[in-house]
């Protein structure tokens, strides 16, 4: 056991000193994963700010130009243009200048106050899916708020443009009173929910990446051969090969995290050193699959396009951006199979929620299973590239 472990160590050394003395690769490793975190945290949002909106008003009262002030004032929405004329209106639309249309009918005002109820029209441009969706549902708490500061009822009138979206109910159909309670985001802050799987992603992304090139450039410098014939087993040198990078990835981590913390202000509920734990058993699965890239293929270029195909499926089927509730059923049970979700699952739950161990045991011991396979992998494709 101790020859083991100093071998393990004299390779990892001189694993370590290869890569400080790379500035390139330190780069990628300590600088990239922050600055990419910085810039994607704030890039991935699921917030709608500033959507393009074109008024035509007919009615030209106090109450229109009151309800007019509320869309412009709700940081939702960035008034484009404004005019008396539908069919201006729809030539924004169709060149692709402005997402909604409202328009306010003649007698709004009138109708709000004898009648305690007024129409108005909104057209919806519906091309960019569940945007649309977002930007009516922005649209209708705003007409919602200002007719109950009137004292009154404003009913839209949705068209849209690409999809169909359905309208609210008619006044004085029955209703049900919600009372809505969120928790663990009470602030609604898409950050909260963001942040952590980003840094999940570009652990995996920078980890994944040095593996699967790590072996790979052995064999294209020519030292693999110098290695094979020195009395290290196969075990020693995959886990020489894995720890620097462990350590390194555990350090992303730990910048990520202060980042996070202090940046973004991300709440930390649960326990640092189960987050850690977690990390270490991920990392393992992480570091595997890359290694066990690296010795499938021959050049650091291959490894380099097998690793982006790999990620690829790995991020967009993770639940990171969307949720795996949503997709079909087929996709759902292929996400089983991926492991960045589960890393995911737990960083969020540990982080935003507070969970224990209790909580994430499932995804844990599935990570857990999945570490010892991918090394049982690696292992067993070196021992055939080899021999």
């Amino acid at each position: 056991m101790r020859s083991f472990i100093r071998r393990v160590l004299v390779l990892a050394r001189a694993e370590v000193l290869h890569v400080v003395r790379d500035r390139a690769t330190v780069v990628q490793i300590i600088i990239l994963p922050v600055v990419q975190l910085l810039v994607l945290s704030n890039a991935a949002t699921f917030q709608i700010r500033d959507t393009p909106m074109y008024v035509v008003d007919f009615d030209h009262t106090s109450t229109s130009r009151g309800l007019v002030s509320r869309f412009a004032a709700s940081g939702h929405f960035n008034i484009i243009g404004q005019s008396g004329s539908p069919d201006l209106a729809n030539d924004e639309m169709l060149r692709g200048r402005t997402t909604l249309v409202l328009t306010i009918p003649p007698d709004f005002e009138s109708d709000l106050v004898r009648g305690g109820m007024a129409p108005v029209h909104l057209d919806v441009n519906a091309e960019k899916g569940s945007a649309a969706g977002v930007v009516q549902s922005y649209a209708a708490q705003i007409l919602t708020a200002y007719g109950a500061e009137l004292t009154g009822e404003i009913r839209p009138t949705i068209r849209s443009v690409g999809a169909r979206i359905e309208e609210p109910p008619l006044r004085g159909a029955p209703r049900i009173e919600v009372r809505l309670q969120n928790w663990y985001n009470p602030s609604l802050n898409y950050k909260h929910y963001m942040v952590p799987g980003i840094l999940v992603a570009l652990m995996t992304m920078i980890g994944t990446l040095l593996t699967a090139q790590n072996i790979a450039r052995e064999k294209e410098v020519g030292t693999l051969e110098q290695l094979n014939v020195t009395p290290i087993t196969r075990a020693e040198f995959i886990t020489a090969k894995l720890l620097p990078f462990w350590v390194l990835a555990l350090i992303d981590l730990s910048l990520g995290l202060v980042v996070a913390r202090f940046v973004f202000d991300i709440p930390m509920r649960g326990s640092l050193v189960l987050l850690y734990a977690c990390a270490g058993v991920y990392l393992v699965v992480a570091l595997g699959i890359g290694l066990w890239i690296s010795t499938v293929v021959e050049t650091q270029q291959q490894a380099m396009f097998v690793t982006f195909f790999v990620m690829m499926i790995y991020l967009l089927m993770s639940g990171l951006f969307t949720p795996i509730d949503s997709m079909p059923r087929w996709v759902q049970l292929v996400s089983e199979l991926n492991p960045v979700r589960y890393f995911v699952t737990i960083a969020r739950a540990i982080l935003v929620k507070g969970a224990g161990v209790a909580e994430i045991l499932r995804p844990l011991l599935i990570l857990a299973v999945y570490g010892a396979a991918v090394l049982m992998l690696a292992i067993r494709q070196y021992r055939k590239r080899v021999a």
